[in-house]
């Protein structure tokens, strides 16, 4: 079978799944025995409250649960809201439209933001975004209401403009003070890198949305995030697709995860360093591979990753084609994106009904194609086809 019919039955299959999912939680095919929402329930919340001169009680979990279930229903398993107060400002306009319509909108200019920067990273074409489109991750971060595809989409916006536009590409790196662990290894990247002016334009971005979320929303709202922060379970070690998260469902105990996973973090930011200190003649001809390398690195390095945040992965996996289609596939290059393809796919039913995190190998296995690229002589990458030729089958 052809790679591109292969990759539309992918997208078929699993929005066949995906719509199954929302039937089912509509009580499409039993009856449930109370209502289920998703996670953006918890965006749409705060962003009400915050409408309301309440920002500061979106941390304030009695409050936000009461302002969930309003709009909503009463009766939903509460989520947390977790997130800095800057997201607040994306949340509180969000709020001004009613629920769905907010949804809609939302997940839709978050996935094309993603999708268009994934498409460009891998070369553009067809096939590109047919391959982002059959990441298994997409169909569970929408189904979550997660917002995955912004914070991948703003990862891969500071990785395609660095080379040319380094003040563009720091404030898509500080705009991740949406989910500051995200941005966990871009210090040691850019500063190995020596990306001065993405890393003062990185600053500058993240300090200016914070100060903004404090003169628009009080200084309470990051005094009443510190505290829900502190005091949340979610800051535990409870994912999965992290190594420390790995751990924990494999039996260890919090100290021996958290240990497993700050030995992990500190290898993956070594391993970028490395990567990212190489010599700037080297470094000129495997710009892919460096990026590739840092939003890999980043997948093991941060804490707390769920299965939806495996959107991230498809960045790494885009710069790794970009590579190939300039230089030509290396042996065996395919297939292990494929396997890793595997492992996103298989991740969330495996840790749920065998307790294996497969989704822990995904960052490992495309950091060392990374690391794999860099140390590769450039003249002994034989040639190949364009990997996103529609004739291309897959191999």
């Amino acid at each position: 079978m052809s790679l591109p019919r292969l990759l539309r039955l992918a997208i078929l299959v699993q929005v066949m799944l995906f719509a199954v999912f929302v039937a089912a939680s509509h009580n499409a095919f039993v009856h449930l025995p109370r209502p289920t929402t998703t996670d953006f329930a918890s965006f749409y919340a705060a962003g009400r409250l915050a409408d309301r001169g309440q920002a500061a009680s979106a941390y304030d979990a009695p409050v936000h649960r009461a302002m969930e279930e309003q709009v909503t229903a009463p009766g939903i398993d509460y989520k947390y809201f977790l997130n800095p107060p800057p997201f607040l400002l994306i949340c509180a306009p969000l709020a001004a439209l009613p629920y769905l319509a907010a949804f809609v909108v939302f997940e839709g200019l978050t996935l094309a933001l993603w999708l268009a920067v994934g498409t460009r990273i891998a070369g553009g074409g067809r096939l590109a975004m047919l391959a982002l489109l059959a990441t298994p991750s997409v169909y569970w971060a929408l189904g979550w209401g997660q917002n995955s595809f912004l914070t991948a989409g703003l990862m891969g916006l500071g990785t395609l403009l660095l080379g040319r536009r380094p003040g563009l590409a720091g404030a898509a790196f500080g705009a991740l003070i949406i989910k500051p662990h995200f941005g966990l290894l871009l210090p040691v990247a850019l500063i190995c890198g020596r990306q001065w002016r993405a890393v003062v334009a990185a600053g500058l971005t993240a300090l200016g949305l914070a100060g903004l979320s404090a003169a628009l929303f009080g200084i309470k709202t990051w005094t009443g995030f510190a505290h829900a922060l502190s005091h949340s379970g979610q800051v535990q070690l409870v994912g999965h697709i992290d190594p420390g998260g790995a751990a924990r469902l494999l039996g260890a105990g919090p100290e021996a995860a958290w240990a497993v996973q700050g030995m992990a973090s500190l290898a993956a930011a070594g391993i970028v360093s490395w990567v990212w200190l190489r010599r700037p003649a080297e470094a000129a001809s495997r710009a892919e591979a460096r990026m590739a390398a840092l939003v890999a690195g980043t997948l093991i390095a941060m804490p707390f990753l769920l299965f939806y945040d495996l959107v991230m992965a498809s960045i790494a996996a885009a710069w790794i084609a970009a590579a190939a289609r300039r230089q030509g596939w290396l042996p065996g290059e395919g297939r292990t994106l494929a396997v890793v393809f595997a492992l996103a796919l298989v991740d969330f039913p495996a840790a749920h009904l065998v307790h294996l995190a497969v989704g822990a190998l995904v960052g490992p296995a495309l950091l060392a194609l990374s690391v794999r690229r860099v140390m590769q002589p450039v003249t002994a990458v034989s040639p190949a086809l364009a990997p996103f030729d529609a004739r291309q089958t897959l191999q």
